[in-house]
């Protein structure tokens, strides 16, 4: 029988909580006006689940990736994702060295803790399909031989939804492995107005400076996993996952990986706020950005205008929550 891991202590809870209002804070000098979209990414490391930005152009998706990236202690890379990108160019390559008379295997950019690939849909299917193994693993397999990843391990796409010419779009398999899809938006016109300032002068963004330690990350991490969820949140969590299955303005609903996807996010986001248990409340939080993405519309469906997000809406509104 398999022995429960301890559970989180408040006082850790509380501790980790702290170091997550830093990272936002940190994350918050270089992204004005977005706190939430900062503390849902940040959410997103700290289930340790990869995140993919979906906005229009300028927004600040790349700015985002890069402050995360610069903010956590370690090694951070970026993949710019083009037509002709190569998988070897994503995972490495083995290459003979004549001196020692045999191959060496020469790591490529996803491995790194924090990885940005950049408009991932400009990439061939083929090479997008570098990342599913990474991605769900935390491993490579190249020429037959298995690689490792180091935790922490996050990869941050971007993409644009209004381009279609020369891209790729995500095939569903693709899509399941990132944890959330969110858009940063505009900003508020007064955090506009200063951006521009400081955009023109000083950039913030090449100011910021590691708040968070490569083994205080793993920590926190660890103590996400730890958080208590009663059987009563796990069963929520699965009636909302069969409401979309049941739904028959779907050809696809959420697959049981979405449903570990939005536990996980949900003991992050409890930690993140001092606690060592999940609340209903957390799941709901988590349930749009975390499934919309996940589910296929019907096509009579799309023709009326219904979405995947309201979809998410209804299974919440119609799923009674545990009390």
């Amino acid at each position: 029988m398999q022995t429960e891991a301890p559970r989180i202590s408040d006082e850790d809870a509380l501790r980790f909580k702290d170091l997550f209002d830093r990272m936002v804070q940190n994350v918050g000098v270089a992204i004005l006006g977005k706190q939430e979209p900062i503390r849902l990414a940040l959410t997103c490391l700290l289930s340790g689940g990869h995140l993919l930005l979906e906005d229009y152009p300028g927004t600040g998706k790349t700015s985002l990736a890069k402050a995360i990236a610069q903010i956590v202690e370690g090694r951070s890379g970026r993949i710019q994702f083009t037509p002709d990108l190569l998988p070897a160019d994503v995972t490495g390559v083995y290459v003979y060295d004549q001196e020692k008379r045999s191959f060496e295997f020469l790591p490529g950019p996803i491995f790194n803790e924090i990885v940005l690939a950049d408009e991932i849909n400009r990439a061939s299917p083929k090479t997008q399909s570098a990342l599913l193994q990474v991605m769900e693993e935390a491993k490579v397999t190249v020429d037959g031989e298995t690689h490792e990843l180091q935790s922490p391990f996050m990869v941050i796409a971007t993409q644009n939804p209004v381009e279609h010419a020369g891209t790729y779009p995500l095939p569903e398999a693709q899509l399941d492995r990132f944890a959330v899809r969110m858009s940063i938006g505009y900003p508020p016109d007064a955090e506009e107005a200063r951006m521009l300032a400081e955009q023109t002068t000083q950039p913030p963004l090449d100011q910021l400076q590691p708040v968070a330690g490569h083994a205080e990350l793993r920590e926190a991490i660890e103590a996400a996993r730890r958080v208590h969820v009663e059987e009563s949140v796990s069963r929520y969590v699965v009636a909302l996952l069969r409401h979309t299955r049941d739904n028959t303005r779907l050809a696809l609903g959420a697959s049981p990986r979405s449903g570990i996807a939005l536990l996980r996010l949900a003991k992050a986001r409890a930690i993140t706020e001092g606690r060592g248990f999940v609340l209903p409340e957390d799941v709901q939080a988590l349930a749009p950005p975390v499934l919309a993405h996940r589910l296929i519309l019907a096509p009579e469906s799309r023709a009326t205008g219904v979405t995947a997000a309201g979809v998410v809406s209804e299974a919440l509104t119609a799923t009674p929550a545990p009390v």
